[in-house]
């Protein structure tokens, strides 16, 4: 059981180091945010934002990892 907890913490630390490198270089990843089929609508001071497409792919390449941990 503690086996399978530290290994859990490890991926667990590993996800949140990965989040937090996004998080400090988004404005330098040049498509995040920006692929075709994300939606964003701008109307005075108001802008809303739909990133589709990027939270679509972000699944993807993180569905793709983990099942290569879980193997």
């Amino acid at each position: 059981m503690l086996p399978q907890f530290g290994k859990a913490l490890i991926v667990l630390g590993a996800v949140i180091i990965v989040v937090g490198m996004v998080l400090l270089f988004f404005d330098r990843i040049p498509f995040l945010g920006k692929l075709p089929g994300d939606i964003s609508f701008r109307s005075g001071h108001t802008r809303i934002y739909f990133p589709i497409v990027t939270c679509i792919v972000i699944s993807v390449i993180l569905s793709i990892i983990l099942n290569l941990f879980r193997k």
